[in-house]
């Protein structure tokens, strides 16, 4: 059974925390994407972990799904995020793998072990006697999907096939 809330639905919301500066620039961004696809998109704000069960109640009645942005606090607290979510029945899609692995839905984020692996290389042109202000800025090229096929009957939800087969990691 697909989730009933997801299908052509426009009414989404944000977790993220506004003490952490990158979540303003991502909020907006995600703000500035809604609007070009005329969806809604619901602030989700927290400011301390007892914020959770309150964001992702209010996340249940008010959304179909949300995007859960990380940060200090929230990555710190990702046991009760994750709790939270599955407590009140919230799809949810998180940045870090850590999430699905601990019981989130879906994560979609930069690769872990492609960042460390550059910042090996980085490491290595430092010690060869490279400046780091010499050193590029760069954009992390490898990305990482993990379904938690778990959380997804929990919550009545199936992902597409083709979805899995792209997946790096399927958590049964």
């Amino acid at each position: 059974m697909v989730h009933p809330r997801i299908p052509g639905e426009s009414d989404f919301g944000v977790v993220w925390s506004p003490s952490f500066a990158a979540n303003h620039t991502d909020y907006a961004e995600m703000k500035q994407a809604a609007a070009t696809l005329s969806l809604t998109l619901t602030s989700l704000e927290v400011t301390r972990p007892t914020d959770f069960d309150a964001v992702f109640k209010e996340a249940a009645t008010r959304t179909n799904g949300v995007a859960v942005l990380s940060g200090p606090l929230i990555f710190a607290h990702r046991g009760p995020v994750v709790a939270a979510a599955a407590r009140h029945k919230v799809p949810a899609i998180y940045y870090d793998t850590e999430y699905a692995q601990s019981g989130g839905l879906v994560a979609y984020g930069p690769s872990l072990v492609g960042l460390h692996r550059k910042a090996a290389v980085f490491v290595d042109k430092i010690l060869r006697g490279e400046k780091p202000a010499d050193l590029p800025v760069e954009q992390p090229t490898r990305f990482s999907l993990v379904v938690n096929a778990k959380a997804a009957k929990a919550l009545g939800f199936n992902f597409p096939p083709a979805l899995l087969v792209r997946a790096d990691e399927v958590i049964e």
